[in-house]
């Protein structure tokens, strides 16, 4: 996609109309209290739009819709090539839509309109697309079978879902949800972070006018206590899948015991570790990468490199490219297609990354926020420093020093985390046994990257639990399996021919 002016940008956004309403049975609606809440723009401060505020009620409403659209087969039932079909069109009209999508995102997450427009929404498309075309290649299994029987191992949706989305990669993580769970043949309830509802909403009327049945797709804006809490305890949502921070995520598991034994799959945090050992080849690549890896999206990534763990060797050359780099990252106006650093999403979280700017590590680069902005970063720091121990989802580096591959891989490990890691070594033996030993769901080698969309991307320990995005292991989230025995035998025991 060809990237417009700041001038261009701006004037498609005084022309958008932002959805404001909670979306149920194929319908806009305000919420059942007539409450709202303000969505900001985090760059300026400006209210863009006042959204309909939902609560228990709310869910309890959705909930009946999807539970009623999901048994009487409208969407469950429906040939998968049908469900194919439907679920193209919606990414066809998304990509007809992209430029509004790509400036409503920007606007209301404070993300540059540069990583809207190349990576966000075309990956959007891209995602919904390839689960579409899942469908009806993803096939039943028949046992090992005798001369008596025949068992069949067959998928099955799971029933009504409800999909509980950060507010990092908003468009982004709709899509890694709802691709497989209504190619699956669900009923979803979304609900959007409450910093990041407007894209969603906008998805939603794109997807009714591409043939998604009503009541299959419902969108609930709120608060976490006031929409996610109730979806995770309703009795009669059949699984929940969170991407969120590891305590929010933690929540839904006790929801979950606490109410109906719900299925719950959770992609949570991470503090991941890009190890750089001595034999690292071409530096300013190598730099490059950990740049992208831990500035990207103003470090608001789960899977940020956001820990360098540099051998002794290579450290001091390493920091002067990365320096060089990061300063080809500019930071303003999200809306500037020039600008690589926008705003961060709110201002309790700018005000939470900023805590981590000034307590006692030697600064490399960068070190200040103002007004919701905050440098690209990078600190020298202790292995006790909050800043090496605690998930900032800022753009802040913690470089830390090792003198062997083994200390690296220990500190790489050192964290309660295990979501995404990078190792940078031109020994393959070494890269390899680094990747296997690093406990983390994703490891790449002399790469900063989450695969693609073919890969699982799951976590582990603390960052992950019950399955993965992505790849046809995310349909696994969203179907249940169910065994048909059928018995061949006569009345005597014997088989019939």
């Amino acid at each position: 996609m060809t990237l417009l002016t700041k001038d261009e940008y701006k004037s498609i956004a005084k022309g958008l109309s932002f959805p404001t309403q909670a979306f149920v049975d194929g319908s806009f609606r305000p919420a059942l209290s007539g409450k709202t809440f303000d969505s900001v723009n985090p760059a300026t401060g400006e209210v863009l739009a006042k959204v309909a505020s939902c609560d228990a009620a709310d869910v309890d409403f959705a909930v009946q819709k999807a539970r009623d659209a999901f048994e009487d087969g409208r969407w469950s039932r429906l040939h998968p090539r049908d469900r194919k079909e439907v679920l193209i069109k919606l990414a066809k009209l998304i990509r007809r839509n992209a430029r509004e999508l790509a400036v409503m995102e920007s606007l209301d997450s404070g993300k540059t309109i540069f990583d809207c427009e190349t990576v966000d929404v075309p990956e959007t498309i891209n995602c919904l697309m390839w689960h579409a075309e899942l469908i009806d290649k993803i096939y039943d299994q028949v046992s090992p079978a005798s001369d008596n029987h025949i068992a069949m191992v067959v998928r099955e949706p799971v029933g009504v879902v409800g999909l509980v989305l950060p507010w990092n990669f908003p468009l982004l993580m709709l899509a890694w949800k709802i691709g497989p769970a209504l190619a699956a043949g669900c009923s979803v309830i979304v609900k959007p972070a409450l910093e990041t509802s407007l894209t969603t909403l906008r998805v939603v009327e794109l997807a009714m006018e591409a043939g998604v049945p009503a009541g299959v797709f419902n969108v609930l804006p709120g608060g976490g206590a006031e929409v996610g809490e109730p979806i995770g305890r309703h009795m009669d949502i059949d699984a929940v899948s969170f991407t969120g921070s590891t305590r929010t995520g933690r929540r839904f598991l006790s929801y979950s015991a606490e109410s109906n034994g719900k299925e719950v799959t959770l992609e949570m945090g991470g503090k991941n570790p890009a190890v750089v050992l001595n034999d690292a080849e071409n530096l300013d690549r190598v730099a490059a990468h950990i740049v992208n890896g831990a500035f990207w999206n103003m470090g608001e990534n789960c899977s940020a490199s956001s820990r360098l763990i540099v051998q002794k060797g290579v450290k001091d050359a390493l920091l002067a490219r990365i320096a060089a780099h990061a300063r080809e990252w500019p930071m303003g106006d999200p809306l500037d297609p020039v600008n690589r650093v926008g705003a961060l999403v709110s201002k309790a979280h700018f005000d939470k990354v900023c805590g981590y700017l000034d307590k006692g590590a030697k600064v490399i680069l960068g070190g200040k926020g103002d007004n919701g902005f905050v440098e690209p970063t990078i600190l020298e720091v202790a292995r006790d420093a909050k800043q090496a121990r605690e998930e900032i989802f800022g753009p802040i580096l913690s470089v830390l020093t090792v003198d062997s591959f083994d200390e690296a891989i220990a500190l790489a490990n050192d964290t309660e985390y295990g979501l995404a890691a990078s190792i940078f070594t031109a020994n393959v033996k070494r890269a390899i046994r680094g990747a296997r030993s690093i406990r983390a769901g994703t490891v790449t080698v002399n790469s900063f990257g989450e695969g693609d969309i073919s890969t699982p991307f799951g976590g582990f320990k603390a960052s992950g639990f019950g399955g993965c995005d992505n790849g046809i292991h995310a349909h696994d989230q969203y179907a249940q399996l169910k065994t048909i025995w059928i018995d061949l035998a006569d009345d005597e025991g014997e088989a019939v021919t």
